[in-house]
C-alpha cells in the first residue's frame, strides 16, 4: 500500500492510494470507531493487525477523496526519531573532494584520491536529525535566515515497523514497515562551519522545513529489498542528479542491525539512507536558490516536489 497524511476540513486523516494514485481511500473517516486509523504512528503501532484493516477497509472503499483536492503533509509528521545515514562513498568522495568552496584548499580534489575514514567502511555512520521540523511535498521550505547556501539532498528511508534491540542482520528486514522519499535540506554554510568543531551536523541541518518527507509512506510488501531504486533529482525541471539505490555501502540490513545493537528500536522511527552518489549540489559544485522548485523521485516511491522560499528576513 501507499500511505498518506493528509489534511481534510482542517484535520488530519490517514488513507492509502487507490485507481492509479489519484483516489485516497480515507481510512479515518470510513471507519471513525476505530483508533487504530487515528494518525500514522496508530497504524504502524498496530503492525500485521493494523495493516490487515487498514487493507480491507481499502476494499471495501467507503469513503473515497481525490487526491487533488486534499493537502497531502508529511506521511509521518512526526517520526518517533530521526536518523541519518551516510551510506553511498561517491557522495562521500564527491563532497569531501569540494571542500575548497568552504576554503579549505584552492582547488577540487581528485574523488578518487580522497581520504576516506576506515571506519566508514566497518559500520553505518548516521545522525540524529530534528524529528520536529518535518514537512511534506508542495509545501515550501524555509530559507534559514543564517544561511547563504542552500542545498538538496536526494535520499530515500526506511521506518521501523516492530520494536527490537540487537535485531540479527537476517531479521532487519522483517522489522521495516516501509520506504519514502527522504530531502535532508542543508545549509552548507552553516554545516561546514560548525562541524570543523569535531561534532555535529546541527544547524546546518535542523531548521524549521528543513526535513522533507513523502509523498507517501510505501509499505515494504510492495518495495520488497530496495536494491535497483533508480534515484532523480530535478531543479526547475533540469535534471542534476541521478543514481541508484544498489550503490548503498551498507544497506538497510545492516543499518538496522548497527544502531540497534544495546538500543531499542521503536514503531515510527524514520532512518535515512544517506545522500545517493551526485545527489546533491555540493557535489556538483552549485546550490539553489531562492524560488527553485526542487523535485526528487524514486522508483516506486512517487515524486517530493518543494519550492525555496526566501532567504528568511
Amino acid at each position: 500500500m501507499k500511505l498518506v497524511t493528509f489534511e481534510t476540513g482542517g484535520e488530519r486523516h490517514i488513507g492509502a492510494l487507490r485507481q492509479g494514485e489519484t483516489e485516497i481511500v480515507d481510512l479515518t473517516a470510513s471507519d471513525p470507531a476505530a483508533s487504530g486509523f487515528r494518525d500514522m504512528l496508530t497504524l504502524i503501532d498496530g503492525g500485521a493487525d493494523g495493516l490487515a484493516a487498514a487493507r480491507l477497509v481499502l476494499r471495501r472503499a467507503p469513503v473515497v477523496v481525490p487526491l487533488a483536492q486534499v493537502r497531502l503533509l508529511a506521511p509521518l509528521p512526526e517520526p518517533r526519531q530521526m536518523r541519518d545515514c551516510l551510506s553511498f562513498e561517491t557522495h562521500v568522495r564527491q563532497a569531501r573532494a569540494n571542500r575548497h568552496l568552504f576554503g579549505r584548499g584552492t582547488e577540487r580534489l581528485d574523488p578518487a584520491k580522497v581520504d576516506v575514514p576506515r571506519v566508514w567502511y566497518e559500520q553505518p555512520i548516521y545522525y540524529k536529525c530534528n524529528r520536529f521540523s518535518v514537512i511534506g511535498t508542495e509545501t515550501d521550505v524555509q530559507w534559514p535566515r543564517y544561511a547563504k547556501l542552500l542545498d538538496y539532498e536526494l535520499e530515500f528511508g526506511a521506518v521501523i515497523g516492530r520494536r527490537g534491540a540487537d535485531i540479527a542482520r537476517a531479521d532487519a528486514w522483517s522489522h521495516i514497515f516501509g520506504y519514502m522519499i527522504f530531502n535532508d535540506v542543508s545549509a552548507r554554510d552553516a554545516q561546514m562551519r560548525e562541524m570543523a568543531g569535531s561534532l555535529g551536523p546541527a544547524k546546518g541541518k535542523d531548521f524549521d522545513t528543513g526535513n522533507v518527507l513523502g509523498p507517501w509512506l510505501v509499505t515494504a510488501d510492495e518495495v520488497g529489498i530496495p536494491n535497483d531504486l533508480t534515484m532523480l533529482a530535478r531543479v526547475n525541471g533540469e535534471e542534476w542528479s541521478r543514481g541508484n539505490s544498489g550503490s548503498m555501502h551498507h544497506d538497510f540490513a545492516a543499518i538496522v542491525a548497527h544502531i540497534s545493537a544495546s538500543e531499542t528500536l521503536h514503531p515510527g522511527e524514520f532512518i535515512g539512507s544517506g545522500t545517493v552518489g551526485g545527489g546533491c549540489g555540493l557535489e556538483l559544485g552549485k546550490f539553489l536558490n531562492p524560488g527553485d522548485v526542487v523535485e526528487l523521485e524514486v522508483s516506486g516511491l512517487g515524486l517530493l516536489r518543494n519550492r525555496i522560499a526566501g532567504p528568511a528576513g
